[in-house]
C-alpha cells in the first residue's frame, strides 16, 4: 500500500491540471509560451502518475484495469474479474 500522503498529492495534482486545461490549451494554441511558464508546475499532466486504484503503487500499472499486476493477480485468481481467466497449455 502506498502511503496516504502520494495518493493524495496525486489526487491535488490531478484537480490543478483539470483545472487549467482549458487555460493551457488555450495559451498552447496561441504559441504563448511564456504564459505556459507563468502557470503553475502542477497544471501540466505530465506531471501526473499512473496509481493502482485499489493500493495506490505506481509501479506495474495496468492502463486497461487500472489497478497494479499485483492486485490483478490476486482479483484475476478470485475470479473477480470479468472475461480474465487463468492460462494453461
Amino acid at each position: 500500500m502506498a502511503k496516504k500522503s502520494w495518493i493524495e498529492r496525486n489526487k491535488r495534482k490531478a484537480k490543478t491540471v483539470e483545472k487549467y486545461a482549458a487555460l493551457r490549451a488555450e495559451l498552447k494554441a496561441k504559441g504563448d509560451y511564456l504564459g505556459l511558464s507563468m502557470l503553475p508546475r502542477n497544471a501540466s499532466p505530465t506531471r501526473l502518475v499512473n496509481r493502482c486504484a485499489i493500493t495506490g503503487r505506481k509501479r506495474a500499472y495496468m492502463r486497461r484495469f487500472k489497478i497494479s499486476r499485483i492486485t490483478f493477480r490476486e482479483l484475476a485468481s478470485q475470479g473477480l474479474i470479468p472475461g480474465v481467466i487463468k492460462a494453461s497449455w
